[in-house]
């Protein structure tokens, strides 16, 4: 794998270009229980899990790193905002602040005690040369902890000179005691200020102390980074004997720019991890490893274990991100052909968004193709040629700065059917969108990968998606148009076999042109996502040399369905999809569409002969259950599934388990061939090659 990245990397540097790499990781417990594990962002057992993993990579990988908890995203019908932890390094790996210990509450000295608040705020007035005035404020939530407010900004000062002397401003702050009360909502005092009784002349700049038994917070104003980084190191100077305290506050925008930042954040279902950004696939590689170790430690991994022994991954996604080292050297800005002929190449090839994704797919899911989104290719492709064109030149010479011509264009078509434009298998939404929180990020994100059981298998994917970058440097390597893939896209290229066949021309293409990535992790993440569910295979007589009759059944994807938006609880819709269809795929060899007969809930299922040209592969769509809403609600569940082998040998019945996962053999078939019952993973639907069981 090294070489191949060596190799890749080394034509991305001789064309001038710094290809860096993020991820986004999700991890659950060894027992996930608790909403905050299935379908809510946050809960009583998620912030106690991400410190644990904050404290321990801390500790083993990045000594000397800092760890803020900050307000996140708010999301309508959510209270609070969602937290997120953020363990911050210097860019050259020095401590960006130099504590005495671990930013931990309890690993070096004792916490602070309500009696030495006051005076522990005065040391720190001394370091920062300026009288803090703290306010006591009452915790309606808790009357054993105490809690200060100080007023503490920074006046404005000469961004050229970058090591001037900062001017910290105090006051006092003018609030009746009657009205010095915390909210009464969850999360760090900070975060509960009482600051709609203050005048509006007044900043609302405030550093906030809070004790309690369990330790002590300070909760930082709003700071730009240098500000920022002065206050933590008078922080960390105040100390002495105390250990540190837990702190709480926002991060400022231009932190990466001179910080190394890994968050843990709140998402639903999953703890998020957002990786600093790494300059090669050697960095991201190590950082997915440190993160399998460390999850391992704290009890936490990036794949669900069900209840029949099955593997599924968190559901909460394993998103790449490409971008630049910074936006003045960012690759794509200037080389607009480069990054359109890797989008026509991602959608001449399925497998890159159905083989790594978890089970939803197609235009309802989280990650719908482009084409799938907007139903045709017609738009998609007038706007990357006009893209192309805007140059001026050939596409392959890097030219001008085009970014706010790619962001407008491609954050409209590289969207959902809704118009989100989060939800897309290549989502443009933190490319280039000055009106947007965080959108002028210069990002690529390819959503349709899913967390995996094996880290090392999600640095394979990664490394395949540097591997083609450098291949479609070469013009000649890049589709000169896109491919219409009309009712083929969602029939048969979603069926197993169809997705291994497209990766292994993908491969061989990369073979071919230097790149040679060895094809097991990718055929061992192909089994994992569609084992057998029904394996089974003649006996051979061994008397006329062919192959034995065999048949393979194994699950595919299937399109979920949208339904129309249903209203729920507070006033909201929610978008509804029906996931009660179901399909596998049937892999038949030449011995067993010649000699054998497959019945399927007592209709023969036709089957291309064993001497034909057609592909051996076909598959079976059926309901399996009727969920409510759906689509075609008086078409009752197909269940119980009974399929029946008709063969020289005699005939031989199996039924689908009642949770959908697995055939097993009728009762009377106990002693019959070779079979074998493998879990199922899958759902959704499609057309002409694959056939509905229907009504009559």
């Amino acid at each position: 794998m090294e070489k191949v990245a060596e190799a890749a990397e080394s034509r991305l540097t001789a064309a001038g270009i710094q290809l860096t790499l993020g991820g986004e990781p999700t991890l659950v417990p060894l027992q996930p229980e608790g909403p905050e594990w299935s379908v809510t962002a946050d809960g009583p057992t998620k912030l106690p899990v991400a410190r644990a993993l904050a404290r321990d990579l801390q500790e083993r990988v990045w000594p000397g790193s800092t760890l803020l908890y900050c307000p996140g995203k708010r999301y309508d019908g959510e209270v609070n905002p969602r937290w997120a932890l953020r363990l911050f390094l210097g860019i050259d790996g020095a401590p960006a602040v130099h504590w005495p210990g671990p930013c931990q509450p309890g690993t070096e000295g004792r916490p602070l005690r309500t009696t030495e608040a006051l005076a522990w705020l005065g040391r720190l007035s001394g370091l920062l040369g300026v009288a803090l005035q703290p306010v006591p404020l009452r915790d309606p939530l808790d009357p054993e902890r105490r809690a200060w407010a100080a007023p503490l900004s920074v006046a404005p000062r000469d961004e050229t000179e970058e090591e001037s002397a900062i001017d910290w401003l105090a006051a006092p702050w003018p609030l009746e005691p009657g009205l010095r009360e915390l909210s009464g909502a969850p999360g760090p005092a900070g975060l509960r200020l009482p600051l709609e009784h203050l005048p509006e002349d007044l900043p609302r700049q405030v550093l906030t102390l809070e004790v309690d038994p369990q330790g002590w917070e300070l909760f930082l104003p709003p700071l730009e980074r240098e500000p920022l980084r002065v206050l933590l190191q008078a922080v960390a100077d105040s100390l002495g004997r105390l250990a540190a305290p837990r702190l709480s506050g926002v991060l400022p925008h231009d932190a990466g720019e001179r910080w190394q930042v890994l968050g843990l954040t709140a998402d639903p279902g999953v703890l998020e991890i957002n990786l600093p950004v790494c300059h090669g696939w050697g960095d991201y590689h190590q950082w997915l490893q440190r993160l399998e170790e460390a999850g391992a430690r704290v009890g936490l991994r990036s794949w669900k274990a069900l209840a029949d022994g099955r593997q599924e991954g968190t559901g909460g996604g394993n998103h790449l991100l490409w971008g630049g080292p910074d936006l003045a050297r960012h690759p794509f800005f200037s080389r607009p052909g480069w990054l359109m002929g890797i989008l026509r190449y991602w959608q001449h090839h399925p497998c890159l968004a159905y083989l790594f994704c978890g089970p939803g797919v197609g235009p309802a899911s989280q990650s719908p193709r482009p084409d799938e989104a907007i139903g045709d290719c017609f738009d998609l492709e007038l706007a990357y040629r006009a893209i192309e064109q805007a140059e001026g030149r050939p596409s392959d010479e890097p030219s001008g700065d085009h970014r706010g011509l790619i962001g407008e264009t491609l954050r409209h078509l590289h969207a959902d059917r809704s118009g989100n434009n989060h939800r897309s298998e290549i989502s443009f939404d933190k490319f280039w969108n000055p009106g947007a929180p965080a959108g002028c990020l210069g990002l690529v994100e390819f959503r349709a990968l899913e967390s995996l059981p094996h880290m090392a298998w999600s640095s394979a994917i990664a490394l395949l998606w540097s591997a083609l970058a450098a291949h479609l440097l070469e013009p000649g390597h890049r589709p000169s148009q896109l491919h219409d893939w009309g009712s083929a896209l969602h029939d048969r290229q979603l069926l197993p076999s169809q997705l291994w066949a497209d990766l292994e021309g993908i491969l061989a293409a990369l073979a071919a042109d230097g790149l040679i990535l060895d094809p097991a992790p990718y055929r061992a993440i192909w089994e994992w996502r569609f084992p057998p569910l029904l394996r089974w295979q003649a006996q051979d007589s061994g008397e006329t040399g062919e192959e034995a009759a065999a048949l393979v059944l194994r699950p595919a994807p299937e399109p979920w369905p949208l339904i129309c938006d249903t209203p729920v609880q507070g006033g909201f819709t929610s978008r509804f999809i029906d996931g009660s269809l179901r399909r596998f795929e049937v892999e038949a060899n030449p011995s067993f569409r010649r000699d054998c007969r497959l019945l399927i809930n007592g209709r023969p299922l036709p089957l291309p002969p064993a001497d034909g040209v057609e592909s051996p592969v076909q598959a079976v769509r059926f309901r399996y259950q009727r969920l409510y809403p759906c689509l075609h609600p008086a078409i009752a569940p197909q269940m119980p599934l009974e399929l029946v082998l008709q063969t020289p040998d005699g005939d031989f019945g199996f039924r689908l388990h009642e949770d959908g996962h697995s055939f097993e053999a009728s009762p009377a078939q106990e002693s019959g061939p070779s079979h074998g019952a493998v879990p199922w993973q899958g759902r959704r639907r499609s057309g002409d090659r694959t056939i509905d069981l229907r009504i009559g």
